[in-house]
């Protein structure tokens, strides 16, 4: 039996093809966070911080709003680690925070422009590979693709809300 036989018995994971596309996916997820740390090392500046920029930048980039709320939920910090970091970012130049919503209550996340500019520098030629490959797939496959990815990123939204409301159907084994 081949690991490409659709006969093999299911893993707690399913099909054989679907442990091959999670673990491609476990391992990409890998290499973003390789290439986040680089980022950092190449910055001079502590991975958290510039897990937070990149998060900015990326919400700029889709013409997304940030709230400093929602950048504590996506680096997984708590509000006053997150207010620690964006005064430190902000201070540096790397954040702006701004008030462009119509309830002016609202503060907004901006990578600054020189920050920007070097994420803009560290991650064109990433993108531009990326691009390079997507390209050699027809559009049909990548939209399924990119389906298949935002249903995957659900299911495990919803699997982290589980484990943080303690509703998680795995339970942590008791010493």
């Amino acid at each position: 039996m081949t690991d490409t036989d659709d006969h093999a018995p299911p893993t707690a994971y399913g099909r054989r093809q679907d442990v091959r596309l999670l673990e491609a996916l476990r391992v990409y997820g890998a290499d973003y966070a390789d290439m986040r740390r680089l980022f950092a090392r190449w910055l001079d500046m502590h991975a958290t911080d510039a897990a937070a920029l990149i998060e900015v930048a990326n919400c700029e980039l889709r013409g997304e709003l940030l709230t400093p709320a929602r950048l504590s939920e996506r680096i997984q910090l708590s509000p006053n680690a997150t207010s620690a970091l964006l005064n430190r970012m902000e201070h540096s130049g790397h954040i702006l925070r701004t008030r462009e919503h119509t309830d002016r209550r609202v503060v907004t996340l901006r990578a600054g422009g020189q920050a920007r500019r070097l994420a803009e520098e560290f991650f064109t030629p990433v993108a531009q590979r990326a691009r390079a490959v997507i390209d050699r797939y027809p559009a049909e496959l990548v939209e399924q693709c990119a389906r298949l990815l935002d249903d995957l990123h659900q299911a495990m939204r919803i699997c982290l809300a589980e484990a943080a409301d303690g509703t998680a159907t795995a339970q942590r084994p008791t010493a």
